[in-house]
């Protein structure tokens, strides 16, 4: 079985522009306030591996990289690619990366 490959978070527009799929597995509270532009959302509580993309790279954040190893790890043993963010959402803001509020307003990370 394979183990996530640990990325960056300014590794993501590199994956992303390639054709991975990046996926935020917090809760709708936390996404509401503040999330990375692009990302799709699939709180870990609900997470279904099955409905990603099977033959697609997926990158996974979370608030500090916790959850998203989860579900990287998950994917990850079935053998697909998956990726997980180092630092989640809290590295993602430090390095100066976009973080936008459901509204479109900036965000931030809870």
């Amino acid at each position: 079985m394979s183990a996530p490959i640990q990325i960056t978070p300014v590794d993501v527009a590199t994956l992303v522009e390639a054709g991975a799929v990046f996926v935020d597995v917090r809760e709708h509270q936390e996404t509401s306030a503040g999330h990375a532009p692009g990302a799709t959302f699939m709180p870990l509580q609900s997470f279904d591996a099955y409905t990603l993309p099977a033959d697609t790279p997926l990158i996974f954040i979370c608030r500090s990289g916790g959850r998203s190893m989860a579900a990287a790890s998950a994917i990850a043993q079935t053998g697909r690619t998956a990726y997980n963010v180092t630092g989640g959402m809290g590295a993602w803001a430090a390095a100066g990366l976009p973080v936008v509020a459901d509204n479109g307003a900036p965000g931030q990370v809870v």
